[in-house]
This record gives structure tokens, sequence and C-alpha cells, in this order.
């Protein structure tokens, strides 16, 4: 009987981890057509759950991401105190309000979310990880699950797992998305996706 319940725990673990194989030519072709349909649709939005910490400090609240070709506005609101803060801008320029008084502004938005919040978060790839996506510029390795789907995206020295997909969507979208570097999280639940044809 102890081996019996040994065993379910065991199970029940297993169930919370995407099965991750090796890439084979299906699931690159699959990956590699996934891409070639998202990559086009540059305007979305998504709602969801965020949790960011950097091993000593954090921070969640719900996340509205709206994207409009580099064109980017966040909004996350804090689920105790309910204050929100805003994040918008493009690729050459960024602001934020609600932090401070008055709104501070700077070149780059990942420079302006850690120095201000203390967030690592990789904003430029994470605009295409958050879609199953492997980040333009830099080189990825890719491991998938038994439905050719991303498992896992390693790159820039960050790792990106999969927890669960929509997998009724065209093409798939992941649901639950965890990135990691050292000390660094950002983990996302999200609720809905919605993207413009």
């Amino acid at each position: 009987m102890k081996h019996l319940s040994v065993l379910l725990v065991l199970l029940a673990l297993a169930a919370c981890v995407p099965m991750r194989v090796r890439e084979t030519p299906a699931a690159l072709a699959a990956q590699q057509a996934r891409e070639a349909k998202l990559t086009p649709l540059a305007h979305w939005t998504l709602t969801a759950h965020i949790g960011v910490s950097n091993g000593r400090d954090g921070g969640s609240g719900d996340l509205t991401w709206q994207q409009n070709g580099d064109a980017f506005h966040f909004s996350v609101r804090a689920p105790v105190t309910g204050k929100t803060w805003t994040l918008s801008g493009d690729a050459g320029h960024a602001v934020l309000e609600g932090v401070d008084p008055q709104p501070d502004a700077d070149g780059d938005a990942q420079h302006l979310l850690s120095n201000r919040l203390g967030w690592d978060v990789p904003l430029h790839d994470l605009g295409s990880w958050i879609r199953g996506m492997r980040a333009p510029g830099s080189t990825a390795t890719v491991q998938y699950d038994e439905a050719n789907l991303p498992a896992v995206i390693e790159q820039d020295g960050w790792k990106v797992e999969y927890r669960d997909w929509f997998a009724d969507r065209n093409p798939p979208l992941p649901r639950k998305v965890f990135a990691s570097r050292a000390d660094a999280r950002v983990r996302m639940a999200i609720e809905n996706w919605n993207v413009d044809e």
C-alpha cells in the first residue's frame, strides 16, 4: 500500500510537467510553421496573472498586454492594494506611470523596469517567447512535448518552460509560461488571447 501511495504521488507530479522530447524533423517543421503564421500577426492582446521575483524581492498582479507592431502597453494591477501601474512605448522609448508621482521615461523599457521596480524581465525576447516562438537575433535550443509544441526554449541565458497550451487555437498559444535566469523568475498564467488576423 505504501508503494502504491508513492507511485500515485510521483504520477501526480509527473502530470504537472510536460513530457520533453528532443527535436525531431516533425517537431522542427511544426515549430517553423507556427512561427511563420504567428510572426506577421503583430497586433494582439493578452490578459494574465504575472509573478516576478529576483531572489530577494518579488511582485505579482493582473496583467493586460497590448502589442501593436513595435508599440506596447502593459497595465499591471496589484491584487492586494488595487494599485495599477502602466508601461507603454515602442522600440526606442518607454514611459512608466503609477510607480512614482511623476512618470518615469527611458529609452529602454527593460532598463526602466529593472531600475524602478527591480524586475529583470527580458521584454524584447518575451514578446516572442510568450507566443511560444524563438526570439529573433540569437540561437535558441528547443525541447518539445508529445504534441510537437515547445516544452522548453533556452535562449540568451533564459530557460522558458511551457506548462500548458490553448490547444484549441490555430496555431496553439501558450497558457502557462515560466521563464528563469539565475535568480530572476517571470511566471505568467494567461487567461485570454486576442490575436488580430
